[in-house]
């Protein structure tokens, strides 16, 4: 059985995770173009490319919105403006040593969408209905919207909302749309069978949201991950985000160490801090298990 296993010794983010496939071997030109079933891709472009982290050689994934800042967002952070206690203290450049030679892809303009919302906040059943009118592929449909109803149903919890009211600026937010749909177009490319994941450690301080400062894991991430081992660390930063708990939390069957198999791909995919000892990078492993 063709398997893949997130290794989140870091943590998990949906940039890191599509980094990673695309490292293992997924092609992000056929994704970039599924994406486009959307017609939201006048709203943003996609860059990915090599850098090293901490000695790591690994694939860096971006969406950049095309109105505001042109530079790459932190996108998997995007419920969040700033960190403390983040463990940079003037690393940033020093430690990474980054050769980032990205390709970037302008996007036609397309007028007509229901997700056409100029980076606004999305709701639950406008992205429901918008994979749903995309006609992708039965199995990235359905990973997809897996994916958003565990977030929107965490979201809902946290602030007291049912699922069909919870309007989101996290979730709705147009990085983490390709994310999601943009890590179930290749894991489905990448003909995977079955997810294994490590526990997921999640970081440890605060962070600054709309709402204000709030501990780490954020409530919508620690609500994701019940049920879910979670893994200690004593890395004063924000490692896995809401999306990446609920690609971690949805589509791994079994929660543990590296399974026997034999390897086929391995790929590593970086996330956007870099930190003085530790590679911030998340490992997939891919191949068969008897």
């Amino acid at each position: 059985m063709r398997t893949l296993y997130f290794d989140c010794f870091s943590g998990i983010s949906g940039d890191m995770v599509i980094g990673a496939l695309i490292d293992a071997g997924a092609d992000p030109l056929q994704m970039e173009e599924e994406l486009k079933k959307l017609n939201i891709d006048e709203e943003y472009t996609l860059s990915w490319g090599k850098v090293v982290k901490n000695g790591i050689r690994s694939t860096k994934f971006d969406v950049i919105l095309t109105s505001g800042s042109e530079q790459p967002h932190e996108h998997e952070h995007s419920h969040e403006h700033s960190h403390e206690n983040s463990q940079s203290n003037g690393h940033e450049h020093s430690h990474s040593h980054e050769h980032n030679h990205t390709h970037t892809h302008e996007h036609e303009h397309n007028h007509s969408h229901v997700l056409h919302n100029h980076h606004g906040s999305r709701t639950y059943k406008q992205i429901v209905e918008a994979i749903n009118e995309a006609n992708f592929n039965e199995s990235v449909s359905n990973m997809s919207l897996a994916i958003f109803r565990k977030i929107g149903e965490a979201e809902g919890h946290i602030h007291g909302l049912p699922l069909e009211k919870v309007h989101f600026h996290e979730v709705g937010a147009v990085d983490s749309i390709i994310d999601i749909i943009g890590a179930a177009i290749l894991i489905n490319q990448l003909g995977i069978e079955s997810v294994q994941s490590s526990a997921i450690p999640t970081g440890s301080g605060h962070i600054h949201i709309d709402h204000g400062i709030y501990p780490v894991p954020a409530p919508a991430t620690l609500e994701i991950l019940k049920g879910v081992p979670i893994a200690a660390n004593d890395i004063r930063s924000e490692l896995t985000t809401p999306t990446g708990a609920a690609i971690s939390a949805v589509l791994a069957e079994t929660f543990g160490s590296l399974p026997a198999m034999t390897v086929e791909s391995i790929g590593y995919g970086a996330g956007t801090k870099t930190f003085e000892n530790h590679p911030n990078v998340l490992r997939i492993i891919i191949g068969e298990i008897q």
